[in-house]
């Protein structure tokens, strides 16, 4: 088996830095001196009560969606001939796959292949490339998924995509999301015409695909190339409600997102993917938020080729309608919003 580098790592890798690590952590000083301020008009001069709103298009949104995207994409080559080959990726994965099993309209493909992988771990990153981790219910409801490791892989040949026709490998160290976890298993991402990802449960009745862990290692077989995900379902005895959430004018689903951070938890991020028009209410319709739990709710959108976003710590309470203005809202990089939401409690 050959063993391959990446040819070429993700764009501003780790998650697009511009900037010193002091700066950001400068920036990052502010923004929670801003977020704690009495009455944010007064300290962030961006949005004063005098600045015009700026409401970010659609097209803007999907912009940065995919710039953050592109920028966790890691790229690799090979010659199919080769046979089994392996890649490790920068955060320590290891990717096998057998370019004999590869085709091209049901033909052996031969000759160089290139190889596209994304790897997220963290909510920060979920968040801005909009790869939550809600996961379908056997009823069709969604709910949290705790995550050890979404992943995307895709195998083309002069821009064609490939099939193939036998299990992929990919091997995720456990301490990346925070050590071994019995309960997982393996998601298949679903990508809807508003292009949001939802998780449903890839079982194989054969036994063959799925997650096995051997050692501090996540082993996921499965066999197509496209997202996957190494999960299990958050649980909270707690009796479960749904809440209503209002954002500022000019902002639907199409130009924005709310999501849920649950406190303690590092490796899931909830999303409201319910929007009503009528209303202008985003909503978890679904009834599964737990009755006095602590989150951090998070409004998500785009400024010029930067992020706006704001934050509230709130304790979920039944049937509530919680409610962002555009003078709660702070413009960042994606980087500095990486940061941010990874260090949320």
């Amino acid at each position: 088996m050959k063993n391959y580098s990446a040819l070429t790592t993700p764009l501003n890798h780790k998650y697009g830095l511009n900037k010193s690590i002091k700066t950001i952590l400068g920036s990052l000083f502010m923004t929670a001196l801003l977020m704690t301020s009495c009455d944010p008009k007064d300290d962030n001069e961006d949005i004063t009560s005098n600045s015009e709103i700026e409401v970010a298009t659609a097209q803007e949104y999907k912009n940065i969606k995919e710039l953050a995207l592109a920028n966790h994409t890691q790229n690799f080559n090979f010659n199919a001939e080769d046979g089994n080959v392996m890649f490790t990726t920068t955060n320590g994965s290891q990717i096998n796959i057998n370019g004999n099993c590869l085709t091209l309209n049901g033909n052996a493909v031969t000759g160089q292949v290139d190889l596209e992988y994304v790897e997220l771990f963290d909510k920060g990153s979920m968040l801005t490339t909009n790869k939550p981790t809600m996961g379908l219910l056997p009823n069709g409801d969604k709910s949290l998924l705790i995550s050890g490791g979404e992943f995307f892989i895709e195998a083309t040949q002069n821009g064609v995509l490939l099939d193939t026709n036998c299990s992929l490998h990919v091997t995720i160290p456990t301490s990346l999301t925070g050590g071994d976890d019995l309960d997982m298993t393996l998601w298949e991402g679903i990508i809807d015409e508003n292009e949001n990802l939802t998780w449903e449960e890839n079982i194989d009745p054969a036994g063959q695909n799925g997650v096995f862990i051997d050692g501090t290692l996540y082993n996921v077989f499965f066999a197509s190339f496209g997202w996957n995900n190494v999960d299990r379902f958050y649980s909270d005895p707690r009796p479960k409600t749904t809440i209503q959430v209002s954002v500022p004018e000019g902002y639907d689903n199409l130009n924005s997102n709310v999501y849920l951070s649950y406190d303690g938890e590092n490796t899931g991020l909830a999303n409201l993917d319910e929007y009503d028009p009528a209303t202008g209410l985003f909503t978890e319709h679904y009834g599964q938020l737990p009755i006095g739990l602590e989150c951090q709710m998070i409004f998500a959108t785009a400024h010029n080729d930067n992020w706006r976003y704001a934050i509230k710590s709130v304790t979920i309470t039944e049937n509530q309608i919680y409610t962002f203005e555009y003078s709660e809202t702070i413009v960042a990089t994606e980087a500095e919003l990486t940061l941010l939401i990874n260090g949320l409690p």
